[in-house]
């Protein structure tokens, strides 16, 4: 595969992000276009895609809030995100399926994860699917148990990842 670079998205990437959205995430699981769009917009700092020289291969994407509820929908749509939060809700970790098991998802973390760090965020939190709880594990992120949201008619379980302790 040759050389990615993971740099923070722009409207230009709206089209192949919201392709990669929809080609990996199942019926209502996967977010709107404009919802993407609102992403880019209101929280650069917090979509990261990576790119090959000659496409977007994946993208994450989260909001920063003060207060966190993992099973807010309306978070979904950066109600409630603050650039200022102290906590990061990671609502999108993607890569293409022409990509997947090639590593790509975890570059794409572990830069996420130390960008987080450097701009002074103390956790971040996800949901994802019980499959993929060994997954993000490996990052360090601790399960918290079974998460009360049930988007896109799905079981969930939340978890945690402490970048800096505060207390």
């Amino acid at each position: 595969m040759s050389k990615v670079n993971i740099r923070t998205a722009n409207e230009l990437d709206l089209d192949r992000c919201y392709e990669i959205e929809s080609v990996s995430y199942t019926g209502n699981e996967a977010a709107t276009r404009e919802k993407i769009l609102k992403r880019i917009k209101t929280y650069p700092d917090g979509f990261l895609i990576i790119e090959n020289s000659e496409e977007i291969i994946g993208f994450i994407n989260s909001g920063a809030t003060h207060k966190v509820e993992l099973s807010d929908e309306n978070f979904k749509e950066l109600i409630g995100h603050d650039p200022s939060g102290k906590y990061i809700v990671i609502m999108s970790v993607v890569v293409h399926p022409k990509y997947q098991g090639k590593g790509m998802a975890s570059k794409l973390m572990d830069r996420f994860i130390e960008s987080m760090r450097e701009i002074g965020k103390t956790k971040i939190y996800l949901i994802c699917q019980a499959e993929l709880i060994g997954m993000y594990a490996k990052y360090g992120f601790i399960h918290l148990g079974k998460s009360d949201s049930d988007h896109g008619g799905l079981s969930w379980h939340e978890m945690s990842l402490t970048l800096q302790n505060t207390e």
